[in-house]
């Protein structure tokens, strides 16, 4: 699939991205500058203002109160990390939902600022993941200049042989940063060729993380032999909301007569049910999956990406309503009690790999961003319905 490249092109895109590699789990420079999120001891008093009915009114007002939260924490810290590239997605969503432009403002001077160009690591997806952010500003005004970073840079990419030892993307995290960047720039240009590699690549890291008796991803191929004190395979919460929340944005740039959509539908499908019986009694998940027992707290943000891509799938007739809809109702409620009094969305495990330890005002960019992302997929499931409850048109 991937054409041969010269030695001097690898080479040079290789180095690029060494460049400004780092571990997973390290905060990258633009992290250290912004306010990628902290954990307060005291975080004051959770808010009492919210209800978890699933109406157009309750919805925006806990969408707001977060939003606005985060939006002034956030000003003048631009960054094109991936934590951000999260965040600023449900910025995008919030501004459209709330018919706000002041968070679309934000992420606007971001691409503006670093002139709609991607992470310094060429080719890792974490470095990726803002094009997602440039596209969707791409079609809200389609100039060229939007999008032209990015097409060069994926031209140069494909060119790159695989590497049969390492994946390009090899941990779990990394099909919610690349893949809808790809498949939205084939779907945008008409240019069937990203498609391909997204397909090709996608098929790779599935064939090494992808767990056929769970219906899981383990985080990478270290994790595929680690165990929970239980003795159960370690599943992440987050690493599998990412993945689910990565199919929704492949899902919706795909052509509905494709002949790879199949393959995306039905893991969305077998992720969700999977997710499902895992649910806690509180509506919301584990940072461990398969060994809620282990660990105290819920975690939001993978909490947050299960009802968005769930309620997408709802949405859109690839999930059954009655099955769902009870599931995502106890799981919005649940979000809705790790709100704070200013807006402070809390539990959410910090910058990672693996499930971990946190406090309940633990709050980061990135569970913000699945929060809004979820929030307006509720809210477009409201507008769609009148009410939750009548069965959702097949789109």
């Amino acid at each position: 699939m991937k054409k041969p490249g010269t030695l001097a092109l690898f080479f040079a895109i290789a180095l690029s991205s060494l460049a400004g590699s780092q571990a997973e789990g390290q905060l990258t420079e633009n992290e250290k500058k912004a306010v990628v999120g902290d954990a307060p001891t005291e975080p004051g008093r959770l808010a009492s203002d919210l209800s978890p009915a699933l109406r157009h009114a309750e919805i925006q007002k806990a969408m707001r109160k977060v939003a606005d939260w985060q939006n002034a924490r956030i000003t003048d810290s631009p960054s094109q990390d991936w934590t951000f590239a999260t965040l600023y997605l449900g910025m995008l969503a919030a501004s459209k939902t709330l018919h706000d432009p002041s968070y679309e403002n934000t992420v606007l001077k971001v691409a503006e600022h670093y002139q709609w160009t991607l992470g310094p690591r060429q080719t890792h997806a974490d470095d990726q993941a803002i094009g997602q952010v440039y596209l969707q500003l791409y079609r809200q005004r389609p100039d060229p200049v939007r999008i032209a970073p990015l097409r060069t840079q994926f031209d140069r990419i494909m060119q790159i042989p695989d590497d049969p030892a390492r994946p390009v993307w090899w941990w779990c995290d990394a099909l919610f940063m690349a893949p809808p960047v790809w498949a939205g720039l084939s779907s945008t240009t008409n240019d069937s060729k990203y498609l391909e590699y997204m397909d090709h690549e996608w098929h790779i890291t599935a064939d090494l993380l992808w767990d056929p008796h769970e219906k899981l991803f383990s985080r990478d191929a270290s994790y595929l032999t680690k165990r929970e004190a239980n003795g159960r395979k370690v599943f992440w919460s987050r690493g599998n909301g990412w993945v689910m929340g990565g199919l929704a944005g492949v899902l919706q740039a795909l052509p509905e007569g494709d002949r790879r959509r199949a393959f995306y539908l039905q893991k969305l499908k077998d992720m969700s049910e999977s997710v499902v019986t895992l649910q806690g009694d509180d509506g919301l998940w584990r940072a461990g999956l398969l060994d809620a027992g282990a660990y105290r707290r819920p975690e939001i943000s993978g909490s947050a990406f299960f009802v968005y891509a769930m309620t997408w799938g709802v949405r859109n007739g690839i999930l059954d309503r009655k099955r769902y809809e009870p599931v995502i109702a106890r799981a919005w409620a649940g979000i809705l009690k790790h709100i704070y009094a200013d807006g402070r969305l809390g539990d959410i495990q910090p910058v990672g790999e693996a499930p971990g330890a946190y406090t309940p005002g633990a709050s980061y960019v990135f569970g913000v961003g699945a929060f809004l992302l979820a929030g307006s997929e509720l809210d477009q499931w409201s507008a769609e319905q009148k009410s939750i409850g009548k069965t959702p048109q097949r789109r």
